[in-house]
């Protein structure tokens, strides 16, 4: 039997291609006519290619399990039934991260040099003191243009009445941009009769919008910079994204143990010429093991001297260091009025509404509403140190209500959203699932935004936790200029 969208249950939730009435969104049409014309053995079909194709194509990713001991590498899951998103809405969004990036960049900036926007009451200086992710080393640097993250990923949602809200901002080492590129390499091979029915907005010029972007900050003004790309090597979780995005820029992937820093302070690669001078380093190691020197003494992942020629300007890293100390949940709480304060705008994008633990009466009120809100931990990632009230057992919560009262500056809570659903394909029909949307955004001379981004998808009915490592899937974000389709 074909989909059948009018068995499709939208249920509460704001559904982004079926309204609860069971009818398709208008500009979703023509993709629901053709997935409810392929029969059971089509689809099956379809699916098991999207899943050769994955693994021909290798791609993975790393799961670390302590049942297992070590990690796990496993096949990227994917969805065949893309999510859409009209461009005139997409255009909005495109605003919204560009203005909060900016905020954010002015945020990282004012806090290690003359930290205006804590002298002027705006953001209170014990939550920086107090910062896992603020650096000392990095007070007083300039990095060219005053800006820290150049890429950023920031979580977008959808609450039950459609509107997107910024969920976090990741900007010390966001991942995922690969398996974006990735997903659209494989609905262009599986389906390629689909991207006859709309206007699709490319995503493929990533590489070469990052490219561009890393060489705007070289120190040398050349033509051809020389851009590495820093990895802790294959055991990290991430290492499929590092030697990819190398690969598609051209630039090398190289290990720690790979570069030196030379009387000179300039940056060297190893190379069987010999040394070459490196003006750029994409860096995909955490700050603490990027410089021994600096950081972590027993460091074997980082650079000796590596902070030092980034201080003297002989070469530019991205993400810059310290980044991170706006990467923190609890400083998040805060950006709607960073963007007051340094744009003179209301933020376009809203955050989630968000209780800080750190103030006795919104921590009175989170302790006393544990079974109704999402508590997360200041700076976990991955769908780790976070309670989901609602769903957990009366032990679990003790167990967070014992780690709030102890560290209140850790923890920020915020009511659990209906987040917004779209078709997924279970067995041979589609089934509403839980998703997220991970756009990119590039900042150097210029500032470009993705397309679209790295949508996440709940596989599992009923959950709304998306990262991959805790059972989620991925799905094509497409991106449709309706008035062409």
């Amino acid at each position: 039997m074909p989909i059948r969208w009018k068995n499709y249950v939208v249920a509460e939730f704001y559904d982004e291609l079926i309204r609860s009435t069971s009818r398709t969104r208008e500009w979703a049409r023509p993709l629901c006519r053709f997935f409810s014309s392929l029969k059971d053995e089509e689809l099956r079909e379809r699916k098991t290619a999207a899943e050769l194709a994955i693994r021909s194509m290798g791609i993975t990713f790393t799961v670390y399990s302590e049942k297992e001991g070590g990690s796990i590498d496993r096949a990227w899951p994917f969805d065949i039934i893309p999510r859409v998103i009209t461009k005139k809405e997409w255009l909005q969004i495109e605003r919204g991260l560009k203005q909060r990036v900016t905020a954010l960049n002015r945020l990282i900036d004012d806090l290690y040099h003359a930290q205006r926007i804590i002298k002027d009451g705006i953001l209170p200086g014990e939550l920086i003191a107090d910062s896992e992710n603020f650096r000392e080393q990095c007070v007083g640097v300039d990095p060219p243009g005053g800006v820290w993250a150049h890429i950023c990923g920031s979580d977008l949602v959808r609450d039950k009445d459609g509107t997107m809200y910024v969920l976090e901002d990741n900007l010390r080492v966001p991942s995922g941009v690969s398996y974006m590129l990735e997903n659209r390499a494989v609905m262009k091979r599986i389906f390629p009769e689909l991207f006859d029915h709309y206007s699709i907005e490319p995503v493929d010029d990533y590489p070469t919008q990052l490219h561009e972007c890393l060489a705007s900050l070289s120190p040398r003004k050349q033509k051809f910079p020389e851009i590495v790309v820093l990895t802790p090597g294959i055991y990290n979780s991430a290492y499929f994204e590092h030697s990819y995005l190398a690969q598609q820029m051209g630039a090398e992937l190289v290990e720690g143990s790979d570069l030196v820093v030379g009387d000179d302070d300039c940056v060297y690669m190893r190379t069987v010429q010999g040394l070459e001078r490196v003006d750029v380093v994409y860096r995909r190691v955490d700050d603490l093991f990027l410089d021994p020197e600096a950081f972590h003494p027993d460091s074997m992942l980082g650079v000796p001297g590596l902070m030092r020629a980034w201080k003297k300007g002989k070469v530019a890293l991205a993400n810059a260091p310290g980044a991170g100390v706006a990467d923190d949940k609890v400083i998040y709480a805060f950006v709607p009025k960073a963007i007051k304060y340094y744009l003179g705008e209301e933020a376009l994008i809203p955050n989630v509404p968000t209780y800080l633990c750190i103030d006795k009466t919104e921590r009175d009120y989170v302790l006393a509403n544990l079974d109704k809100l999402v508590v997360k931990a200041a700076n976990e990632s991955g769908g780790y140190g976070m309670l989901i009230g609602p769903q957990a057992t009366n032990k679990e919560r003790a167990k967070f209500s014992r780690l709030i009262r102890n560290n209140p500056r850790n923890y920020i809570a915020q009511p659990l959203l209906t987040l917004s659903t779209t078709p997924t394909l279970v067995n041979s029909h589609a089934e509403p699932r839980h998703l997220d949307l991970r756009p990119f955004i590039l900042s150097g001379n210029k500032t470009y935004v993705t397309m679209g981004g790295l949508t996440r998808v709940a596989l599992k009915k009923g959950s709304t936790v998306v990262n991959s490592s805790q059972g989620g899937g991925s799905k094509d974000t497409w991106i449709i200029d309706t008035e062409s389709t």
